[in-house]
């Protein structure tokens, strides 16, 4: 298995933030000597209330100049948001920059309310998305000035100053449960992974398909296959629920759309949400994940100690089928002693236990 240090880069109380990304890097820091492979971050734009991370290249340039060992990156770009020919700008000097270690997540975008203050269509995203592989084989080739005629990335005669060090591009991931977008990856040659709210039960059939056409297409390396979720570890079961369960059943409250309004309509419109994009299973997941009770009995999160946290994760990586775990350490208002501490020992009791196992 492999292992990611993965950043929303939640608000804080009492923290301005400066204050937010200096922890940031001592996290990293952190991380990068214990031995994690990944740091990710995400991509999420006005919204003050959760996310202070907007500008994933930034995180990576950043983080890349605080680690020696890690990859990282975001999970991922918005593509839809971008100029294609400027994000193929931006990637290749990064990784020139990181000396090769970047990781270049692509996600179409999952709230319409980061597209319309662009005066961008939300409804346009998809296809963007799926053909920016393509853009980037065009724009890192051998033949330059490259020109690119697509259906929805159109590039005549451009000489790029900087091509990426990893070649034809860094790693690529999407994370998808679409059965339709997984044939793409598996095509593609592209890493995939979902986040805590879906059914692993749901997500195994898929994944196993992904793994059969990825085969098929004839790589010549195994994929990485995520799962993302909010992680807590200290030295018991009991002083790590009485920390962080709680914390945890609110890590992902500022998602939720309609802040202002009571917690209940916010939830029935987040899991209307998903109802709308024909994702049932996660539709009724949703409602869930701030029960502190049906989140630890389900192991859609893993607090306790360093033993239950290796159990309950190898027991979910077998399930759910995947072999990178992304761990999103710092939640809620988790104090830093609480949350440095968590790291050390998840490096350091977790991580080696679980390194030889191989889900797939």
């Amino acid at each position: 298995m492999k292992f990611a240090h993965f950043a929303h880069v939640w608000g804080k109380p009492g923290m301005t933030p400066h204050d937010r990304y200096e922890q940031l890097w001592r996290e990293l820091e952190l991380c990068d000597a214990l031995g994690f492979d990944y740091g990710f971050c995400v991509e999420h734009h006005f919204t003050p209330y959760e996310s202070w991370m907007s500008a994933p290249s930034l995180y990576a340039v950043g983080a890349g100049a605080r680690t020696k060992n890690m990859r990282v990156g975001p999970m991922g770009y918005i593509v839809p948001l971008y100029n294609s020919l400027r994000l193929a700008e931006e990637i290749a000097i990064i990784d020139q920059m990181l000396g090769g270690r970047l990781e270049v997540g692509l996600v179409p975008g999952i709230m319409g309310s980061y597209f319309e203050p662009f005066g961008l269509d939300y409804n346009f995203r998809k296809s963007p998305t799926l053909e920016f592989p393509d853009y980037l084989r065009a724009a890192y080739g051998d033949d330059q000035p490259f020109s690119f005629l697509g259906e929805n990335h159109r590039t005549e005669e451009a000489l790029l100053s900087v091509l990426p060090v990893q070649k034809p591009h860094p790693p690529l991931w999407m994370m998808s449960r679409d059965p339709e977008t997984l044939e793409f990856l598996a095509a593609n040659g592209i890493n995939t992974g979902n986040f805590l709210v879906f059914p692993r039960e749901v997500a195994a059939p898929r994944y196993r398909k992904y793994l059969e056409d990825w085969d098929k297409a004839g790589w010549d390396r195994k994929p990485n296959i995520a799962y993302a979720t909010t992680v807590y570890v200290d030295e018991s079961d009991d002083k790590a629920l009485d920390i962080a369960l709680h914390r945890a059943s609110r890590a992902y409250e500022g998602i939720l759309p309609l802040p202002g309004e009571s917690f209940e309509n916010r939830i029935d419109a987040f899991r209307k949400q998903f109802e709308a994009r024909g994702e049932n299973p996660a539709s009724a997941m949703i409602t869930k994940i701030f029960d502190p009770d049906y989140i630890l009995e389900n192991d859609l999160v893993f607090v306790g100690s360093p033993k239950t946290v290796t159990e309950k994760l190898h027991e979910a990586a077998a399930t759910g089928l995947f072999n990178t775990f992304m761990g999103e350490f710092n939640f809620a208002d988790l104090p830093e002693e609480d949350l440095m501490r968590s790291i050390r020992l998840f490096g350091e009791k977790v991580m080696p236990e679980l390194r030889n196992f191989e889900p797939y």
